[in-house]
């Protein structure tokens, strides 16, 4: 699942997708509405289009953005913003994220009709760690994105030894949504949908705290199954899964569950990637760090509570194991599958790849659809989980937010890499939010209804 990037500037409109306007890039198909709710095993998931081509990551001795066939777009070149990894990051860059065209173009999103309103469309990922929220408008085949907002709020801290939601982290996370309603309103939002994900659909108060939020600030967050959060991570997300034939592997490491999702792409055809399998584990960052406790004087106590760690993932992922192994051995290095393809979403995933890349700091534009080999993300894994709590925090991509959570994302992470054994990993800087907003403005092709209010999602 997945973390997070300052809010965005003040009515400054930034790209998602391409060039701005009459040369915007197309992006994935549309979703029709009965698709936000569909089931995911053995289905298509709406609105997914046929994979871009991302880029492949320099080597570790390599401290700059990565270069070669694809370049950040040209636009973002000049002022491209880099963000300390203390701040909230935001899910999209300056440029919207979209990494510059491969050689193949996406099949196009449904448009808003000729001549209606320019629309703003909204979409809040509330999880286990944070709170994000993305607005954005059509425009031409495309979308820009308007306002962006992140911040870590910890909702589900304590959740682990209590079954509930703290008081403390359900005021954090109601001041970040109070943050989101003030936006919502200024941006004069259309259609929204809000969710709320592990920690709500966990804790015995959740319900009570989804109306708390409802009455206090106006946004109507609905708790989403863990089938609905690894549809739309993976609509979010997969255009940026390497091109190929067979099956691929997309996660999502988050802050209270981990999902993993089996697709499998077809060769030439625009067609949308088929779902052949799904899990979702209550392992994320947040919760596994909560359940092995202590980070341990000495580097072998250090080592054993990361084996405790590995070991709880690893039995969490075990049925799954055994149901996707015969779609692992078909697709082997050289076999008739193709590759192994590995595409991950996720604060984990994004930090690991800036230490690969050894940036002074976290540059969004430098991290989303690049192509890291796993044999690297393994040594970074070992490095950190080793590593004393004081030693991280002094890391320019990892910070104080993070150094308690890292080691937890790498136990997860070297589980999946396990697992699903690929030569090389995707990393992508959206989700969530990015899949709701594909799925608003691909299947809304209505006026404002009067009766809905900004922020809530029309019925």
């Amino acid at each position: 699942m997945a973390d997070q990037h300052p809010p965005a500037k003040r009515n400054k409109v930034r790209k998602h997708g391409g060039k701005r306007k009459r040369h915007a890039r197309k992006t994935s198909g549309a979703s029709t509405p009965s698709g936000a709710n569909r089931a995911i095993a053995g289905g298509r998931p709406d609105g997914v289009a046929a994979p871009q081509a991302p880029r492949s990551a320099p080597g570790p001795a390599d401290n700059r953005a990565p270069s070669g066939a694809t370049q950040p777009d040209p636009g973002n070149a000049p002022g491209r913003e880099r963000r300390r990894a203390d701040s909230n990051r935001e899910g999209v860059g300056r440029d919207g994220g979209r990494p510059a065209p491969a050689r193949q173009t996406p099949p196009r999103v449904a448009s808003a009709r000729p001549g209606a309103p320019r629309q703003s469309y909204a979409a809040i990922d509330l999880g286990t760690n944070n709170c994000r929220l993305l607005i954005a408008r059509p425009a031409g085949d495309s979308f820009v994105v308007v306002d962006a907002f992140s911040r870590v709020v910890r909702l589900g801290e304590g959740l682990a030894q209590t079954g509930r939601l703290s008081d403390q982290a359900m005021d954090r996370a109601l001041n970040a949504l109070r943050v989101c309603a003030e936006k919502l309103k200024r941006r004069n939002v259309h259609l929204a949908r809000s969710v709320a994900t592990e920690a709500c659909r966990r804790a015995s108060n959740g319900p009570a705290f989804i109306e708390r939020v409802r009455a206090e600030t106006g946004i109507r967050l609905d708790i989403i199954s863990a089938r609905e959060e690894a549809r739309l991570a993976v609509l979010g997300c997969h255009i940026l899964l390497e091109p190929g034939p067979g099956p691929a592997l997309v996660f999502d490491i988050g802050g209270g569950s981990t999902e993993l999702v089996l697709v499998e792409t077809i060769p030439g055809s625009d067609a949308p990637p088929i779902i052949r399998d799904w899990v979702s584990v209550p392992w994320g960052v947040v919760s596994l760090t909560e359940t092995c406790v202590g980070e341990g004087q000495d580097e072998q106590a250090r080592i054993d509570r990361y084996a405790e760690m590995r070991g709880r993932v690893d039995d969490s992922f075990a049925d799954f194991a055994r149901r996707i192994d015969p779609f692992r051995e078909a697709a082997t290095e050289g076999g008739p599958g193709g590759p192994l393809r590995l595409l991950g979403t996720s604060g984990t995933v994004t930090t690991l790849a800036s230490v690969h890349l050894d940036l002074p700091q976290y540059d969004r534009s430098a991290v989303d659809g690049v192509i890291v080999p796993a044999k690297s993300m393994h040594g970074i894994t070992t490095r950190l989980s080793t590593m004393a709590l004081a030693r991280r925090r002094e890391l320019p991509c990892i910070g104080r937010e993070r150094a308690d959570l890292v080691v937890a994302g790498c136990a997860i992470l070297e589980s999946i890499l396990e697992l699903w054994p690929a030569h090389r990993l995707g990393v992508a800087d959206r989700g969530i939010r990015e899949g709701i907003l594909r799925s608003l403005i691909g299947t809304d092709d209505t006026t404002p209804a009067p009766a809905a209010g900004p922020m809530e999602k029309r019925r």
